[in-house]
């Protein structure tokens, strides 16, 4: 159980650091961002392992990923470029 929270916990820092290095300019403070990724993992390899049991690390870290990008994107603001002016205004 413990290598399964340790590696969900690096798995949501994975794939924290990688989206704050990718996408700047559309998230918040890093900080914030690194520990949502962290809190991710974890709750999604709590659930999953809660859903399944133990014994079936892989899926359990997927489910972590999933849960951890799911999350990170729930963070994520729109791009300046995509906003449109009304034509009223």
């Amino acid at each position: 159980m413990f290598l399964e929270a340790l590696g969900a916990a690096v798995l949501g820092l994975a794939l924290s650091w990688a989206a704050s290095h990718r996408l700047p300019h559309r998230l918040p403070a890093r900080s914030l961002v690194l520990s949502t990724g962290v809190a991710g993992g974890l709750f999604g390899a709590f659930l999953t392992h809660t859903a399944l049991g133990s014994g079936y690390y892989p899926v359990i870290l997927c489910g972590a990923a999933i849960v951890s990008a799911a999350l990170l994107s729930l963070l994520l603001r729109p791009a300046e470029r995509f906003r449109r002016r009304s034509a009223t205004a």
